[in-house]
């Protein structure tokens, strides 16, 4: 190896989101000798974030105080809560949960904002690498964590070219922070690898659906937040809709779905354009246009389903550990929080041991705790969870009992045990009507000749078992046709999968019902590119 194979850190963050960077960020502040790095697989920071997103701003107060007074072009506080109960063809207003009030919040674009913070790193004297995918870790003679491999070239945060890594070069530290996001692939090996998930209960994921729309001046209430459950999903489904309203002409609309749904038959993305055209939403929509469409997976287990947040020589914080509060329906302010928190840890103690036991006694910790058992309560229903939901509210989530999740992959259904109905998604006046139109407003590029990155273990079970079991549910769950079931001239099946639509939702890795499916990082680089979402 060259000596530029090789670089040297003090600490590495792997994953330029909220708290990947807040975790850099404190870091410098606490030492601005420390040596710190973060490797970020977009083509610049913010092009693969995506998130609601109603910023709770206590945590990025104490971080960068400033942030205010350079806030991002979308950061519209809160001015009014809706929530409501829909059906086919209206609505019932409810009483706004206690952890969804907004008073004092902000509507932001997540992107905008890390790329900020990004530049707040870099002033403290952090090295930013984006374009660079991490793809996978690499240990010392001991075991430990020693650092990540990096899979190809990359650009940095201004696209210009950045350092002149070969292909597997390494970068190599004492400390690894994983910052991954839901569904991290380095972290995903490390908790198999160091049974961090032990004792623990299973994840629980929801796959959200979000697109800014620019629509006639006039039909927009800027601040307003409203959320939604019921229709277009069934009692079974756990999921609701959201639409931020951001200025005069532009909101934010989006749909969550829980991805430990049953029915084989189900589509999320065509429930999501059902939500659309309902008659309210279809009002506030008809004659704008969608700018920028993207979908990601939710880590919503909680803290039952928190997995050990430290190994040898690495630590997982934000949601790559699964610290989003589904009840608040937020996870940007408990992303950064984490960041900080093991940052001071590490300034403290030296060494992640220790920061698991921290993080849950922490303010963060106690926050997911008090409301652990609201997700899994709606197992049973909707009606079902409203009302456990409300009990733990009344509570402040005392209640004796912890309720555990199931394994998305086990939940669904096999087409035998299944009462299929007609499927009626309603009517698709509203663009864009289908997926691969969606795809093109996510801005997905992947070189044509990079090798795939979804890993099919055994194809032969999707043409044979998958196709009699489940009836194939690929190619219903994922939000971007990237899985197809394709026939030759002789009428031979094979599963075609389109890496190049990929918008790195992950949603595959979690649903797939045999676990045969591997999402990996790309090429840096590749994937969506989210403007101002």
């Amino acid at each position: 190896m060259t000596e530029r194979d090789v670089m040297q850190y003090d600490c590495i963050v792997v994953g330029g989101g909220p708290a990947g960077l807040a975790c850099a960020i404190r870091l410098k502040q606490l030492n601005p000798e420390q040596n710190v790095c973060v490797v970020e697989k977009a083509s610049s920071l913010g092009a693969h974030t995506l998130s609601g997103a109603v910023l709770e701003p206590g945590p990025l107060d104490q971080l960068l105080p400033a942030w205010r007074d350079h806030k991002p072009s979308i950061c519209t506080p809160v001015q009014r809560d809706e929530f409501r109960f829909m059906t086919a063809t209206g609505s019932i207003r409810l009483l706004t949960p206690p952890q969804q009030n907004n008073h004092g919040n902000f509507i932001v674009s997540l992107g905008q904002l890390v790329a900020w913070m990004g530049a707040q790193a870099e002033q403290l004297g952090v090295d930013v690498f984006t374009g660079f995918a991490a793809s996978e870790a690499i240990f010392d003679q001991a075991g430990a964590v020693a650092g990540v491999r990096l899979s190809d070239m990359g650009r940095d945060r201004d696209g210009s070219e950045g350092p002149n890594f070969a292909p597997g070069a390494e970068l190599q530290a004492p400390l690894t922070i994983l910052a991954e996001g839901c569904r991290g692939n380095i972290s995903k090996q490390l908790i198999a690898r160091y049974k961090l998930d032990a004792g623990r209960s299973p994840s629980s994921f929801g796959l959200g659906f979000k697109e800014l729309w620019q629509v006639p001046a006039g039909r927009t209430t800027p601040g307003l937040v409203q959320h939604t459950v019921g229709w277009p999903l069934p009692n079974s489904i756990y999921g609701g809709s959201f639409i931020y309203h951001i200025d005069e002409t532009r909101l934010y609309v989006g749909l969550v779905v829980g991805l430990d749904y049953q029915e084989p038959d189900f589509k999320p993305f065509e429930a999501f354009q059902q939500f659309k055209n309902h008659p309210s939403v279809r009002a506030l929509l008809e004659g704008g246009e969608p700018l920028v469409y993207g979908a990601r997976s939710i880590a919503a287990g909680g803290s039952q389903a928190l997995p050990q947040m430290t190994m040898p020589g690495a630590m997982l914080i934000g949601d790559t550990a699964g610290t989003l509060n589904v009840a608040k329906i937020k996870g940007i302010h408990q992303a950064i929080r984490s960041g900080m928190l093991a940052a001071e840890h590490l300034h403290e103690a030296g060494t992640p041991e220790g920061f698991d036991a921290k993080w849950r006694t922490s303010p963060g910790g106690r926050e997911l705790y008090a409301v652990r058992n609201i997700k899994p309560g709606f197992k049973r229903g909707l009606w079902a969870g409203l009302a456990n939901a409300a009990l733990e509210t009344v509570t402040g989530g005392h209640t004796p009992w912890t309720l555990q999740h199931r394994p998305a992959f086990q939940m669904q259904q096999r087409i035998d045990a299944h009462e299929s109905q007609p499927a009626d998604w309603g009517p698709r006046t509203l663009p864009p009507r289908d997926r691969l139109a969606a795809v093109f407003l996510a801005a997905t590029t992947h070189d044509e000749h990079q090798p795939v990155h979804l890993h099919v273990a055994d194809t032969g079970i999707c043409i044979d078992r998958c196709t009699k079991e489940y009836g194939n549910p690929c190619t219903r769950f994922c939000p971007a046709s990237v899985y197809e079931i394709v026939s030759d001239d002789a009428g031979t099946k094979r599963l075609q999968i389109n890496a190049a639509n990929c918008v790195h939702c992950k949603a595959c890795d979690i649903k797939d019902p045999y676990e045969i499916i591997t999402w990996t990082t790309p090429e840096g680089g590749a994937g969506p590119n989210y403007q101002n979402m």
